[in-house]
């Protein structure tokens, strides 16, 4: 058995162990149910399309980075390909896994400009970042004293700021490599090499876009924080939550969640957000734990939904070939080598 099948079997049997934990009270579990029930489905109806406009946002701000690299792709046949990444999501570890299968779709579009492209995706990802981190602290500044009012609550606030804090370190140093021209001169068992050289050439580029790059980044105000509304829109579908829990509430607790979710510990997020939610929504709006779980379901049941749309669209897709997950991140993980080796060569000469 290699390494990552050894990892996947721990993945799932972690989702499988924390789903067991929290749904080991048959009555909590009728009662869980019954609030379901007895949800206001319109609000349920509301998420579903407050997602839909963070995946218009999404797919737009895609757009605009893509044609900084000069490609031009229909906008339905790229709406179909972040499609295929939703319906991917629930299956991969992490909340971002369907990343790997909408990149390598993406590459096979574009055959004779996969190095762009695959920069496109990478300074998406940095974008999302850089917006997540910017819309959460303004947020957390505004929510503060709210957030810590219970150890729990502020240890994953803690958490979140640890995280936040070394992804811009992480950006700090590539942009500080980049501008010095340190790129050829990294160790070549440097962890994250690759992804560091390949950070240098979008910085370039991207750069020199740099009112493109700036559209990218408002963009990420409709897709984070219609990500965070998406579950406010759960939790007003039920009484005693519609009573206790506000939007700016959900909006500071949902970058916790989301982030500490993508962490890829286990499958789609299940079980890590329903744990998250149990925590955050009892101890910070003292919603009970039957309706913080079927907060987090109902809002699970959205994304759910969205993925099987992505289902039919990835059933209808017709890509020049079908792969298997392994060869998808091996296909991705080439390309991002590619770049590296090609921007290395660059900066030598």
């Amino acid at each position: 058995m290699n390494k990552k099948t050894l990892l996947t079997l721990l993945q799932i049997a972690f989702t499988l162990g924390i789903l067991a934990w929290l749904f080991r009270d048959p009555a909590r579990n009728r009662q869980i149910w019954e609030a379901i029930s007895q949800a206001d489905w319109r609000w349920i109806a509301a998420g579903f399309g407050v997602f839909g406009i963070v995946e218009l946002a999404a797919v737009i701000r895609w757009q605009v980075l893509l044609r900084v690299q000069g490609i031009r792709i229909g906008w339905g046949r790229l709406s179909a390909l972040f499609m295929i990444g939703i319906f991917f999501n629930p299956f991969m570890p992490g909340g971002t896994g369907g990343d790997v299968a909408k990149i390598f779709y993406l590459l096979k579009e574009t055959p004779g400009r996969k190095p762009a492209a695959m920069l496109a995706v990478l300074m998406d990802r940095m974008v999302g970042l850089f917006g997540l981190i910017a819309i959460a602290s303004v947020v957390i500044a505004m929510r503060y004293r709210w957030l810590t009012q219970t150890p729990v609550a502020a240890g994953l606030l803690y958490a979140l700021l640890t995280i936040f804090g070394g992804a811009l370190g992480f950006l700090a140093v590539s942009f500080v490599v980049t501008k010095m021209g340190l790129v050829h001169r990294l160790p070549q068992k440097l962890p994250m090499r690759d992804t560091l050289v390949d950070l240098a050439a979008a910085y370039g580029q991207y750069g020199r876009a740099w009112g493109s790059s700036l559209l990218a980044l408002l963009l990420c105000v409709p897709v984070h924080l219609g990500s965070f509304t998406v579950f406010y829109c759960a939790g007003r579908a039920f009484a005693e939550s519609a009573r206790r829990g506000a939007l700016l509430d959900f909006w500071g607790i949902m970058p916790i969640v989301n982030t500490l979710t993508s962490i890829p510990v286990n499958i789609g997020g299940m079980g890590v957000r329903e744990k998250l939610l149990l925590d955050l929504l009892g101890g910070l709006c003292q919603i009970p734990e039957r309706t913080a779980l079927a907060i987090s379901l109902s809002g699970a049941f959205v994304l759910i939904l969205w993925g099987l749309v992505g289902g039919v669209v990835y059933l209808c897709y017709r890509p020049s070939e079908h792969a298997r997950l392994g060869a998808m991140t091996g296909e991705v993980a080439a390309v991002g080598r590619e770049i590296a080796e090609t921007e290395e060569a660059r900066e030598a000469r």
